[in-house]
């Protein structure tokens, strides 16, 4: 056993390069004391406009809410359709259900773990025979690459669905030289701590550059409240990114875009090390990856991840159980012939550490046990 330990993620490696930063950052709140809806959050959403070059940005208080203020503002409730992808975090489907609405899970593609637009078209016709909707797809940007949002975009215009990408893994990746955030009707991110920008507790935003669903949503994150904070004026929600968060998401997104390049960096080392021993992540033509986590498909995964836990070289399964399989969620409706790819995912994924702050003697040990493993 190693005495040299790697962490899957290391938040206390990018602590230390910004800990005077946010120490200030902090003490200006406590200095000024406006701890809900203080100027930092103000300014850090200016900050995410500029930086995904969208016409909107509202934090709220995490992801999930982030994509239930949406569906809320577009009026989701029962008797709508809702798609969303079988392989991946619950968070997706659960404010579908919250709302009285139907998630419809479709399958990914095994080459990017996204939505497989095909498997959505088919879905669509699901929806109808079930008497249901169809009102919103939810594409997810797995592990950091968009989803495929153009091809999704042309099955949904023709059947007035809107479109809201969940992009909580993949803020700031890029798809055909547009940020994430400006894609779909509205997009939303995570800021927990493990995401690729992430604050010190929870987070989250959305993104659009509709002025009115804007609006609304702002409206929505603030308990429905209308031109004065007593007149509400319609059902909504206490969500709100609180000030000392924002201050501390300020200080991280000024090196953001740094971080992106050593995550590519990251990647790329992989990529060298591990190709041609096993199928390592590809990205679609025209697409960047925030590198939410470096994924593999392995044949053999409990062997190599038994092989990595014997020599101190952390790794996780993201996700061991498709949701259609999971207890809450196997009663709704699947598209027709089912989300087989998503089935085979679950059981043959493996995420290896993955961050800014990975040096190359810890990557090339991790690749060393990889292989070995592999090929044993």
């Amino acid at each position: 056993m190693s005495s040299q330990k790697i962490s899957f993620i290391d938040l206390a490696a990018q602590q230390r390069a910004v800990r005077t930063e946010i120490d200030s950052a902090i003490a200006a709140v406590l200095d000024h004391g406006q701890y809900i809806m203080g100027p930092e959050v103000r300014e850090f959403e200016a900050g995410l406009k500029s930086f995904c070059n969208v016409k909107h940005a509202l934090s709220c208080a995490n992801g999930t809410d982030a994509l239930a203020i949406v569906l809320m503002a577009w009026g989701i409730g029962p008797g709508d359709a809702v798609f969303v992808p079988s392989f991946t975090y619950v968070a997706s489907a659960e404010v579908v259900g919250m709302l009285g609405a139907t998630p419809i899970f479709v399958d990914v593609e095994e080459a990017t773990f996204n939505i497989d637009p095909q498997s959505f078209e088919k879905a669509i016709s699901t929806a109808e025979n079930l008497g249901l909707t169809p009102a919103a797809v939810v594409p997810v940007d797995l592990f950091g690459q968009p989803a495929d949002v153009p091809a999704i975009e042309a099955i949904a215009d023709l059947h007035k669905i809107k479109i809201l990408v969940d992009a909580a893994q993949s803020f700031g990746a890029t798809l055909r030289n547009h940020r994430v955030g400006t894609w779909g009707h509205a997009s939303t991110t995570s800021f927990f701590p493990a995401k690729p920008l992430g604050c010190y507790g929870d987070g989250g935003a959305i993104f659009t550059q509709d002025d009115e669903l804007a609006e609304v949503m702002n409206s929505i994150r603030l308990h429905g409240k209308g031109s004065e904070k007593y007149d509400n004026v319609r059902i909504g929600m206490n969500s709100r990114l609180d000030t000392l968060q924002a201050a501390i998401l300020k200080v991280k997104l000024d090196i953001f875009p740094n971080e992106l390049i050593q995550r590519d960096q990251v990647a790329q080392r992989y990529e060298q090390a591990l190709a041609g021993v096993l199928k390592t992540p590809q990205l679609m033509d025209g697409a960047t990856s925030a590198w939410a986590q470096y994924t593999l498909v392995l044949e053999n995964r409990d062997q190599v991840q038994a092989a990595c836990r014997e020599r101190d070289v952390p790794t996780v399964v993201y996700y061991p159980k498709p949701l259609t399989l999971q207890t809450g969620y196997k009663d709704y409706p699947a598209v027709v012939g089912g989300t087989p790819v998503s089935e085979r995912l679950s059981s043959h994924v493996l995420s290896l550490p993955m961050h800014p702050y990975l040096k190359d003697d810890e990557q090339a040990r991790i690749c060393d046990v990889v292989k070995t493993a592999v090929q044993s």
